[in-house]
């Protein structure tokens, strides 16, 4: 059996802060459970950081960290937390080299969650950050992934936003696209959604309707292979499905950028424009197997007739 995604991530950070002189800070770090297994169980002379419970303060000490070359890992348990870490974040890390010559390598871990945790905590925020130059965004699933976005990090002196979803830390696989040669629509997912994707588009090949289907990884820069690309062409018909918000967020950005590169009709899907609340019926998540296949199955019989 491989590495899981959190087995993955914990030992890249045993190794950066022991043998590179790293730290890893965040609130609760080493609380019951340590963040899914992500954390090494080590101590703060090791390099564990407890932040107080001040989130604005808290990014400002782990930037700080970043300034002076300690390459911190900053652990966001909660990424709907993000509203709260975003000042130090973006305003100065994600500018800092541009406006002062001054890196600010920081490797971001927001954690996406979903499912009885309210208005506040839940949900994913890639969206926000792709707002801002100099924070580059990516949203691995699998260990190969993660380790990917890691290797990029300690060969760049920029900051790092990482969107990870705590239904990837159980992974151990890699997930390669999906691609038929007479697929009805190509569908890219993102975060949480490829995991309902991957199903999504299994039913519906029961049903004769036959899709693409690829795994977004980085968001910014967004630049799709050749293989996205040769897809649209084939299909003529995309869907862009997001576990962040559908309006003004990333599924309709990257869709927006695909229509203008192929000139085909591509869609997007996302987190309803809602408030979640924490009693099931109340939640907000990421679009389900049977809101994907929907979607799917209306913009294909849509085409056909």
């Amino acid at each position: 059996m491989g590495r899981t995604v959190a087995q993955t991530i914990a030992d890249t950070s045993r190794r950066h802060l022991l043998e590179h002189r790293g730290l890893l800070l965040g609130q609760c770090v080493t609380a019951v459970g340590w963040i899914g297994g992500t954390v090494p169980p080590l101590t703060e002379a090791e390099g564990i950081v407890e932040l107080p419970m001040a989130d604005v303060a808290g990014a400002g000490i782990a930037v700080g960290a970043a300034v002076v070359g300690r390459r911190p890992i900053y652990v966001i348990r909660y990424q709907g937390f993000m509203w709260y870490n975003a000042a130090p974040l973006l305003n100065y890390a994600a500018k800092s080299k541009a406006m002062w010559k001054v890196p600010c390598p920081i490797f971001v871990r927001s954690i996406a969650m979903e499912g009885g945790i309210g208005p506040v905590a839940s949900g994913s925020q890639h969206g926000m950050v792709m707002r801002m130059p100099g924070m580059p965004v990516c949203a691995p699933m699998t260990p190969g992934e993660w380790l990917s976005a890691w290797e990029w990090f300690m060969g760049h002196d920029d900051p790092l936003y990482v969107s990870e979803h705590r239904r990837s830390f159980p992974l151990e696989h890699e997930m390669n696209p999906r691609r038929h040669a007479r697929a009805d629509v190509t569908v890219l997912a993102v975060s949480a959604a490829r995991l309902n994707a991957i199903e999504a588009v299994e039913r519906l090949a029961g049903e004769g309707i036959t899709c693409d289907l690829f795994h977004l990884v980085w968001l910014k820069p967004f630049r799709p292979d050749d293989l996205v690309l040769e897809s649209l062409a084939r299909t003529g018909l995309g869907l862009v499905v997001d576990s962040d918000f559908e309006i003004a967020g990333p599924s309709r950005s990257i869709a927006h950028e695909l229509m203008l590169a192929m000139s085909v009709p591509v869609h997007a899907q996302g987190l309803e424009d809602r408030t979640a609340g924490f009693a099931p019926h109340l939640d907000n998540g990421t679009p389900g197997v049977d809101a994907i296949a929907g979607r799917i199955r209306d913009l294909v019989e849509r085409r056909r007739r």
